[in-house]
């Protein structure tokens, strides 16, 4: 009991070893004592202790080892050091691009976790901070969640400074301003906002920024979460925002004076803010003719229907609303499910369930073997299933057309909750027939005219309607057409381009 007692008040007497505004010894001993205690003998601290100019001046470069780039650490710091003389209150002799004077311990610990190393000289109540950082990154590759046919084949990276860098490439201009927010606690995570300075709206910035300083938490790891902490409706399964892969998709919306919020470690760029129509514009729409990109356009669409109310509409017209059905092909449908023993809507949940299933076995699977189970298993199960009275062919079809109207949708999110609300709509069917449909989908349009991205309309250019905007929704007229940017984004400067001629 005593003991218990003891490692109680111990736990409550316990003061982690933080050290926020404490200023650093002149002392080089007492200062790597310091370094010690503050990173707890982490084994891969690294301490390099060595003496330079002629009377022998103790200094010690200290940083960690996966963190840095050791090439540039051995080749722009320490042989300068080594062969050179100089003054310590004077400026050192690397080449280092950035040298930062710092004074804090904080200061310190948030460098030497960043990647940066830190040099402390014998006598001096302050370090110089050297941007030497070099951590493990992929090179950039082309996305493989969003395949352009005419697009930049450059993808995002898991770096902050190598996404900004992407993007400056498109817009070199001095209007293009970045925001950069601290979040986390233990690991700190930057984010920067993109945008630009003469064209995006002042106010949403504002509360961008705004909803970013608000989150408290431990750490952001990636894109998604973040979204969970700053969408206007975290109850609604329509995606809010738009993740992207691509700098040329991020680039198209900041010239529509929107914003770019990269996250640092993370490849998917945060687009804010959207509106519905926003998800099922590709980047391959404005690189192709304006007819065939408004034909592409209009069967998306299309597909949305499709894979929305195509297995409701089957249950319905099975289980209830069978009399509008014509008489031939009722009695082929009849004859089809004679040996089915399931109701329409246990067997269209049962193979929706399945079709699900199969799609996430196929996701997390290598690529050749995803791909062979997705078709082979699709085709031996549906056989099988067929055979054994479990489903009718009747069923087959319309499982398989809904999932390729399901794939046209570019964007994964979307696809994702088109796929979830065929299921309440299913069931709606089984109950009421085509006036549950109608009753889900009235519910639907009233839901997604009621949302917000980052206080914008999402139904718009529908829900206000705005008819300017109509140019790029539904239909992609010629690029010389539209002259605007979307008043939804409530932009400073609306002018999209000059007169242009129609006929080049």
């Amino acid at each position: 009991m005593f003991d218990v007692w003891k490692n109680l008040k111990d736990r409550r007497n316990f003061k982690p070893n933080r050290i926020i505004n404490i200023y650093i010894f002149k002392d080089l001993s007492k200062n790597m004592d310091q370094i010690k205690k503050l990173f707890n003998e982490s084994p891969d601290l690294v301490i390099r202790r060595f003496q330079i100019n002629s009377d022998g001046l103790d200094v010690a470069l200290v940083y960690l080892a996966g963190l840095t780039d050791i090439q540039a650490i051995q080749n722009h710091v320490l042989t300068p050091l080594m062969k050179s003389s100089f003054d310590p209150t004077m400026e050192l002799p690397i080449s280092i691009g950035q040298v930062e004077k710092i004074d804090k311990w904080a200061q310190i610990q948030d460098a030497i976790l960043e990647g940066d190393s830190v040099l402390f000289i014998h006598g001096m109540n302050s370090v110089n901070r050297l941007d030497t950082k070099g951590w493990p990154q992929r090179s950039i590759e082309d996305s493989k969640n969003e395949i352009s046919l005419k697009g930049a084949h450059q993808g995002f990276v898991e770096t902050n400074g190598q996404n900004i860098a992407l993007i400056r490439r498109y817009i070199p201009h001095q209007d293009l301003m970045l925001k950069e927010v601290t979040i986390g606690k233990r690991g700190k995570t930057k984010v920067t906002i993109l945008y630009l300075r003469d064209v995006a709206s002042n106010e949403l910035r504002m509360e961008l920024v705004d909803r970013l300083k608000k989150i408290n938490v431990d750490s952001i790891i990636n894109t998604g979460e973040l979204i969970e902490f700053i969408e206007d409706n975290p109850y609604s399964p329509f995606p809010q925002f738009i993740m992207t892969e691509r700098p040329d998709t991020a680039v198209s919306h900041i010239l529509q004076g929107r914003f770019a919020v990269i996250v640092d470690r993370s490849p998917h760029v945060l687009i804010a803010p959207t509106n519905f129509i926003s998800f099922f514009q590709g980047v391959d729409d404005y690189g192709t003719r304006w007819l065939v990109a408004s034909f592409i356009c209009s069967l998306r669409f299309v597909a949305f229907m499709i894979a929305l109310l195509l297995p409701a509409t089957y249950v319905a017209l099975i289980s209830i609303n069978y009399e509008v059905i014509p008489m031939q092909l009722y009695l082929s449908i009849a004859e089809s499910r004679f040996r089915v023993p399931f109701f329409p809507v246990l067997e269209a949940i049962l193979m929706e369930l399945t079709l699900e299933m199969m799609r996430e076995a196929s996701i997390r699977l290598p690529s050749p073997i995803g791909q062979t189970i997705g078709i082979v298993g699709g085709i031996i199960i549906g056989q099988a299933a067929v055979q054994a009275g479990i489903v009718s062919n009747i069923m087959i079809i319309v499982v398989a057309v809904t999932a390729i109207a399901s794939f046209i949708i570019p964007n994964y999110d979307m696809g994702s909750a088109i796929r979830f609300i065929r299921f309440p709509m299913m069931l709606a069917a089984s109950m009421f027939g085509v006036v549950g449909i109608v009753i889900g989908w009235m519910t639907l349009v009233a839901h997604l005219t009621s949302l917000e991205s980052l206080g914008i309309p999402y139904g718009s250019p529908l829900a206000p309607f705005r008819f300017a905007d109509m140019k790029d929704a539904f239909l992609r007229l010629p690029q010389w057409a539209m002259k605007n940017r979307p008043k939804s984004n409530r932009t400073i400067n609306s002018t999209r381009q000059g007169r242009n001629r129609s006929k080049g």
